[in-house]
């Protein structure tokens, strides 16, 4: 399956242009328009795998478009721009720009400029799901160890004899440490 691009660029011929430098590479031109504003309600509606966005254009430039859809983790963004001074790539750059590509370009730096953005946006998901489960094993954790405190304190127990009293709940009710450590705590379970 092709990889599916959004195109904003406010020159027609440009975009004409590279519409066909595009689709020559083999990849999918899912929609293109000329507005920044509008660039982005075509993201949101057609979900693409990348999306192309020239810096300046009307309605609303493409450091904010690229800012909403980065932010909305919809696609990975390359900007496209005849602009190439240090302030303008670090401007991209906060705005969630994966790649920058400075005008005239040639057709051979188009690809790998997608191509980077595309595995750049898939390492920057995979870090995200793993920090979120991270995040998640750690409020187990504190959980836990907050219910073993109450144990320990309240019925004398030792850490490694509170620890496997909640252990040995969780497999005889067929629930998660931490559900109940939550038990403990509410007072609902006591050895």
């Amino acid at each position: 399956m092709a990889t599916r691009i959004v195109l904003a660029e406010d020159e027609a011929i440009i975009r004409l242009d590279l519409r066909e430098s595009l689709q020559e590479e083999g990849y999918e031109v899912v929609g293109d328009v000329g507005r920044g504003d509008k660039a982005v309600e075509l993201v949101r509606v057609t979900k693409p795998d990348v999306a192309i966005f020239d810096i300046k254009m009307p309605g609303m430039s493409g450091l904010e478009a690229a800012k909403i859809v980065s932010d909305e983790k919809i696609c990975p963004v390359v900007m496209l721009t005849a602009f190439s001074q240090r302030e303008i790539i670090e401007q991209a750059r906060d705005a969630g720009a994966l790649a920058y590509l400075v005008k005239p370009f040639q057709k051979t730096d188009l690809v790998p400029a997608i191509e980077l953005a595309i595995a750049r946006f898939a390492e920057l998901r995979s870090l995200s799901g793993e920090v979120a489960a991270l995040g998640a094993q750690l409020e187990i954790r504190k959980l836990v160890d907050r219910a073993k405190g109450l144990l320990i304190d309240k019925y004398k127990m030792s850490e490694a004899d509170s620890f496997a009293y909640i252990q040995s709940m969780a497999m005889s009710e067929r629930k998660k440490m931490g559900e109940i450590a939550e038990q403990i705590i509410a007072g609902k379970l006591h050895p």
